[in-house]
């Protein structure tokens, strides 16, 4: 019979992105600051929102979750890497490895839910404009960000809890700056079927049914913009999904990319690289593409700085 609930580890090794001494410095630094402006940009988001009584519409308190939900998701991942670097040990705790899972698959999972509640709402105000406001009512709002976290968080326990009866005996090393569920899988000398089948199905589900609703959202906001007879009309309307569009090309086009790359090299370290563009890129970037692109954040913003220029 197969050990069940049991470890013969009490820590994993995280190996990082590269063993250079040399190069320690350079990638705490860099690491570093990017998380240091994924906090402030996604911060500044949500104090511009949450200061202006313009932005209290649908589309800004569903902006305000995902910055809330980067903050968070960077926050799961960086920290430890920093502190790893700095005290230079590379182990993680067995209840560590094992939260950091869970944490990255619902907030991984929360943005995938969060991005198609999103598109759902550009849908809505574009496709049926004079049922904007009966649809899209504060409560509706407040339950789609609900029950994505509940989703989310019942998809990350359900994959922590198989974790859970797995037998980690000899390789400890996992070739991350993060605990990943794949790579942890990898170190389990016990049968990991049921964990794979899991895997793909939830992925099946909780990453395709939000991507096809946003392609689904998309075509048919793209439709009705085409039948508009003024050129005004339609550049607004492309202006208002302009930057939630370019947030949708980053997070999905990252995470394809990274498992088109983990598919293609045969390298866990350029694996790990890669990851990078999935788990840190978009999380800094997606506050700039906001406040460049768009007026009103860019507006709200100007007046945030200034009430905080004067109270200074």
């Amino acid at each position: 019979m197969e050990p069940r609930n049991h470890t013969a580890v009490s820590e994993f090794l995280l190996l990082g992105l590269t063993e250079d001494p040399v190069l320690q410095p350079l990638i705490f630094s860099l690491f570093l600051s990017v998380y240091l402006v994924t906090i402030l940009g996604n911060l500044l988001i949500i104090l511009a929102v949450s200061s202006d009584a313009h932005l209290y519409t649908p589309m800004y308190f569903f902006l305000s979750s995902l910055s809330f939900n980067d903050i968070c998701f960077s926050t799961s991942t960086i920290p430890k890497m920093l502190l790893n670097i700095q005290t230079q040990d590379q182990s993680i705790t067995y209840i560590g490895c094992f939260s950091q899972v869970c944490f990255v698959i619902v907030f991984v999972v929360l943005e995938n839910f969060l991005l198609a509640v999103m598109a759902y709402d550009r849908y809505v105000a574009i496709c049926h404009p004079l049922r904007y406001t009966v649809i899209m009512k504060p409560c509706l709002c407040v339950l789609l960000v609900l029950v994505s976290l509940f989703i989310s968080t019942t998809d990350a326990l359900s994959h922590t809890l198989l974790l859970l009866r797995l037998s980690f005996c000899t390789d400890i090393a996992i070739p991350q700056f993060f605990c990943e569920l794949a790579q942890v899988l990898k170190l389990s000398c016990t049968n990991t079927l049921i964990d794979n089948i899991l895997i793909y199905v939830a992925s099946f589900i909780f990453g395709g049914i939000p991507f096809s609703g946003i392609i689904f959202s998309y075509v048919h906001i793209v439709s009705s913009v085409l039948r508009m007879p003024s050129s005004e009309g339609k550049h607004k309307a492309f202006s208002t999904c302009g930057s939630h569009l370019s947030v949708v090309s980053l997070f999905y086009g990252t995470a394809f990319g990274v498992y088109i790359s983990s598919s293609v090299i045969d390298s866990p370290r350029k694996t790990a690289v890669a990851s990078v563009m999935y788990s840190v890129v978009p999380q800094m970037l997606n506050p700039f593409i906001y406040s460049l692109r768009n007026r009103d954040v860019k507006e709200a913003l100007r007046k945030l700085m200034g009430r905080t220029a004067s109270f200074l």
